[in-house]
């Protein structure tokens, strides 16, 4: 019987063997050294799990060029490992706004951004993301002017931001969803679920729901890290 994994928790795979088969086959042997020692040096922080798994931000990269992004929003940065790929894969005259309530946490990531040279593409700002995008909206110039979004901030806000990212992105443009599996709890019982968790997950079926009958939207809910939902503005 196959081992349940317990030292990865970003990763839906049952396998860790598997797991870490992908990783270092396909994922470190492309991951630049910045990224390599970002997420070296977040291994070491209590809440690591935070970060944005190697193999979600291969994909997430793959998906900046095929949109040619060079203008994306990012709510949730903790150490920063996405929004240093991002700022690494979009254009030298590319931006990024991103945003989070904890700028201690960035500051652990803003040493290796600086060396990486991609500081001047990043306008972090430290607040909750509802008011920032209010703000952008009432500025008609941002409607449908961002080409990517990467939403990991708190889930219970998933389909407010949603709403508003709909409003802010253009036609063809991409926003990308992390945790939508919630480590699997999504298709666990009520009873089993500890209560700390149940709100989140609750929010997390709910947007699951809305966002597969979103007209606005083509989806594909992916199985990878601890799941994502890529979602096309139509």
């Amino acid at each position: 019987m196959e081992k349940i994994v317990e030292k990865v928790p970003h990763n839906i795979l049952q396998s860790e063997d598997l797991y870490k088969y992908i990783l270092e086959t396909s994922v470190y042997p492309r991951e630049s050294e910045f990224l390599k020692e970002l997420r070296h040096v977040t291994a070491s922080h209590p809440k690591a799990f935070y970060s944005t798994a190697p193999d979600v931000g291969q994909l997430m990269a793959m998906l900046l060029k095929l949109v040619n992004a060079k203008r994306t929003i990012e709510l949730g940065v903790f150490t920063g490992y996405s929004l240093l790929l991002t700022a690494l894969t979009i254009p030298e005259d590319g931006k990024i706004i991103a945003i989070d309530v904890n700028r201690e946490t960035f500051e652990i990531g803003l040493p290796i951004i600086r060396k990486a040279g991609i500081a001047d593409k990043i306008d972090f700002i430290e607040s909750e993301a509802l008011p920032v995008l209010d703000q952008l909206l009432q500025n008609h110039e941002n409607e449908g002017s961002f080409d990517f979004a990467f939403v990991d901030a708190d889930k219970v806000n998933y389909w407010n931001y949603h709403e508003r990212l709909m409003n802010l992105l253009k036609v063809g443009g991409l926003v990308v969803y992390d945790n939508t599996l919630r480590r699997g709890s999504v298709v666990i019982p009520d009873a089993l679920v500890p209560e700390f968790g149940r709100e989140i997950r609750e929010k997390i079926i709910e947007f699951n729901k809305l966002i597969a009958v979103d007209p606005r939207v083509q989806i594909s809910h992916a199985s990878l890290g601890d799941g994502i939902t890529i979602c096309r503005r139509l």
